[in-house]
């Protein structure tokens, strides 16, 4: 008998910023290194022969925590990608949403009646997935192995283990990034011993680290984003900025019109939920700056401020950008929230602003065989 730990990867970057990631290649969050963490202390004392893994970086770098301590190599299989979600990459959740909702909602419910340009069909990644885990089974009879996988991928295999159509796989658990299934495969058979565990994500040492914020399911709408106006949409620029400016300002002078000047040479994006903005991202001067950050009051503590930070990743990376920087004012409020998601101290400007950044490299450990 092979006994198969099934795993999905850890927090990546859409999973956060609310992107659909598909086979689009993104890193894993600062709390995305943590639950590696708890699955490592999880597999401490449990023996394992071989590890596998889909080639996307994201569970290739969630395998290190099985791989490294204790000294396996890494097989990468195509076959065991998310599917492929077409013209839906790198789009936001909530673009799709206003796009085409009902879509949106067969994706997460009604699987055979999903479609839209360039995608996998459900059925074709039904296939590919559970013929991978079949020839992985074959391979290493009486071993132990683990498979690392995506979500959407591991609830079909799943699902079909268990016996649901695909009519039926919209009414399945969708397990949380680092759940844990158990497979036991059997003279060509292969049945379900328990499936989605995140038991190890809820260890006082692991919870120790959490940050207590609202976190959206990662199918449910989020933002979209477009470029700013100026023209049409000057008061809600100064209107949004004037809100936070004594928390942000640092003691400096409101400049109205200087804002409105940045805005206008600078890419600048709003962010809205649904037709309502609800606030802003501005990067520059340099490439891998951000100068502002501004999300109104009654929509905070949504996080739709680390879906910008998502946009701003989106923008610097392609042009060659290994960080996100920005400068607040000493003592500045703000600190808080982006230390919250992946900026550390990086000097001072001059003298009165801090610079903090955030990595968004991707590591060449994780890339290539």
């Amino acid at each position: 008998m092979t006994r198969i730990y099934l795993i999905r990867h850890a927090e990546a970057e859409g999973n956060l910023y609310r992107i659909a990631q598909g086979q689009y290649d993104s890193i894993l969050t600062d709390r995305g290194w943590r639950q590696v963490h708890a699955l490592e202390r999880r597999f401490a004392d449990i023996a394992v022969d071989a590890v596998y893994s889909s080639d996307l970086y994201r569970t290739c770098a969630t395998a290190s925590a099985l791989c490294k301590p204790k000294g396996l190599s890494l097989h990468r299989r195509r076959d065991l990608r998310e599917i492929s979600v077409g013209d839906w990459e790198q789009q936001t959740w909530g673009e799709i949403y206003r796009r085409d909702p009902v879509q949106m909602e067969n994706f997460s419910r009604r699987l055979t009646q999903w479609h839209t340009a360039g995608a996998e069909r459900p059925e074709a990644v039904r296939d590919r997935v559970l013929g991978a885990v079949r020839e992985i089974a074959e391979k290493n009879e009486g071993r132990t192995v683990a498979v690392f996988s995506h979500g959407y991928a591991i609830r079909l295999l799943l699902a079909t283990l268990q016996g649901c159509t695909l009519e039926e796989v919209g009414n399945t658990p969708h397990g949380d990034n680092t759940a844990v299934s158990l497979l036991e495969a059997e003279k060509g058979a292969l049945r379900v011993v328990f499936r989605d565990d995140n038991s190890h994500l809820q260890t006082p040492e692991f919870l120790a680290g959490e940050k207590v914020r609202s976190r959206d399911s990662a199918l449910e709408p989020g933002l979209w984003f477009a470029p700013l106006k100026p023209e049409e949409q000057a008061s809600f620029l100064t209107d949004c900025v004037a809100e936070v400016w004594p928390e942000v300002g640092g003691g400096r002078p409101f400049q109205k019109e200087r804002l409105l000047s940045d805005a206008a040479r600078r890419p600048t994006l709003v962010g809205y939920l649904g037709e309502e903005p609800v606030g802003l991202l501005q990067l520059g001067p340099a490439r891998e700056w951000i100068s502002l950050v501004c999300v109104r009051r009654q929509y905070r503590t949504r996080g739709f401020g680390v879906q910008m930070i998502g946009q701003a990743v989106q923008h610097v990376r392609p042009l060659g950008g290994e960080a996100l920087r920005i400068a607040l004012p000493k003592d500045s409020s703000a600190g808080a929230f982006f230390a919250d998601y992946g900026f550390h101290p990086k000097g001072e400007t001059d003298g009165e602003r801090d610079v903090l950044e955030k990595d968004i490299c991707f590591r060449p450990e994780f890339l290539g065989e």
